[in-house]
């Protein structure tokens, strides 16, 4: 290998080098300012515009403090006390707010794509339709009827009624129906809903009532799954302990593809 070779070799390798020793520098800079914001955050709970991306704030005690235009993304705030926090305009994407109390909170403007908002506490708080879209609100508790629409509601029931949790599902379709009174394919998951609870009784009620409904909105499709599912109710019920009790869904999948276009999965 000639000299000018070996030259060009440690030139590359060189500047490879320093390429990589800016980067590492650049990163411990981000990260220091960072560390810099959060400790101005838990000290002042002032942090206008802060840079708190992937920060870790596990129930940090943040009420009343101003994260407008902060940039959040990625953050863990799971079970913090946010009450009467300013996050307008912020950046809270990714964020995990599982369980938060964002109660009395400023939110609109902010950015929530795939913001885990479950079992937070919402009440006196504002959003867009399109955040509420953009959220996973499921398990929420304060969400006001002017933030939501019926068929958010109804969603969330059916979510809840596949993971089993049936009284929330009821509850969901519930607050569907309060919302929407003609929502017949709510009557009718709530049917489906009380039917796994072993309540036949207010199953039978619901089934009725969504048929009525289903008949005045000249849906035939609909008439005929809760004919098929009145029908399962009108059945003696005799319960085999060792058969695995059947599912929301496998007790809707049952009752025939004309089914589907009812229900959103």
């Amino acid at each position: 290998m000639e000299i000018a070779d070996i030259m060009l070799n440690q030139q590359k390798l060189w500047f490879a080098l320093v390429a990589f020793l800016i980067v590492v520098s650049l990163q411990a800079t981000a990260r220091a300012a960072n560390d810099q914001d959060i400790k101005k955050l838990l000290a002042t709970k002032e942090c206008s515009g802060c840079d708190l991306s992937d920060a870790g704030l596990v129930m940090a005690n943040l009420s009343g403090a101003d994260l407008s235009g902060a940039n959040l993304s990625g953050a863990n705030l799971s079970r913090a006390n946010l009450t009467g926090a300013n996050l307008t305009g912020a950046n809270l994407t990714g964020a995990s707010l599982y369980g938060v109390n964002l109660i009395g909170a400023k939110i609109l403007g902010a950015n929530l794509a795939g913001t885990d908002l479950r079992d937070a506490y919402l009440t006196s708080v504002d959003f867009t339709q399109e955040q509420i879209a953009a959220a996973n609100l499921q398990g929420a508790t304060g969400i006001t009827v002017k933030n939501t629409t019926p068929e958010d509601f109804y969603n969330w029931g059916i979510t809840e009624a596949e993971k089993g949790n049936l009284k929330t599902a009821i509850d969901d379709f519930s607050q569907a129906i309060a919302m929407k009174p003609n929502y017949a394919n709510a009557y009718f998951s709530r049917g489906v809903a009380h039917y796994q609870s072993l309540d036949r009784q207010d199953a039978l009620i619901d089934a009725l009532s969504a048929d009525k409904l289903f008949i005045s909105n000249k849906d035939p499709k609909g008439h005929v799954a809760v004919l098929a599912f009145i029908k399962e109710l009108k059945t003696p019920y005799k319960e085999d302990m060792s058969v695995p009790k059947p599912t929301f869904f496998d007790f809707v999948n049952s009752l025939g593809s004309f089914l589907l276009p009812l229900l959103p999965f």
